[in-house]
């Protein structure tokens, strides 16, 4: 298995639509693929990176997502 992650950032959407996203997206994985959520902000940049492991041959998907 390998780490990756996806990120959602948003210069216009609030906290909880931003958080929306990520979690939708966390709960497709489950939790025994689960790492973790992150998250961080810069002005009016919000940043939430879902960390999880996926299969070698797994195909990477979007790294980023713009909410």
């Amino acid at each position: 298995m390998q780490a990756r992650f996806r990120i959602f950032r948003s210069h216009t959407s609030p906290w909880p639509n931003i958080f929306a996203a990520a979690t939708a997206f966390a709960t497709t994985l489950g939790p025994e693929r689960l790492i973790g959520i992150s998250h961080s902000h810069e002005q009016s940049l919000g940043l939430v990176t879902v960390w999880y492991w996926a299969l070698e041959t797994e195909e990477w998907g979007p790294k980023e997502v713009h909410c």
